[in-house]
């Protein structure tokens, strides 16, 4: 149960730091942060393997890289579609 608890709030802080560096809001709130952090870490973990520091099932460097993808990948969505 703890170890669950440890997975969503540590995905939360990598998904709410990968906004942070590019400067753009995760939709969703907390909610949204948790997405992006857990989608970065399986997207960092495939591109990037498994390497640097590893806090609950995340490894820090590929999770952050990958939720920088992804988070600049939505942001980029999110522009082209409120431009229509």
């Amino acid at each position: 149960m703890f170890s669950f608890l440890w997975f969503l709030i540590i995905g939360g802080l990598i998904g709410w730091l990968a906004g942070a560096l590019l400067n753009k809001d995760v939709p969703g709130g907390c909610f949204g942060n948790i997405v992006a952090g857990v989608l970065g870490a399986w997207i960092g973990g495939t591109l990037l393997g498994e390497w640097g520091w590893r806090i609950s099932d995340f490894y820090v460097f590929p999770a952050l890289i990958g939720a920088l993808i992804f988070v600049f990948i939505v942001s980029l969505i999110l522009q082209a579609t409120a431009k229509r």
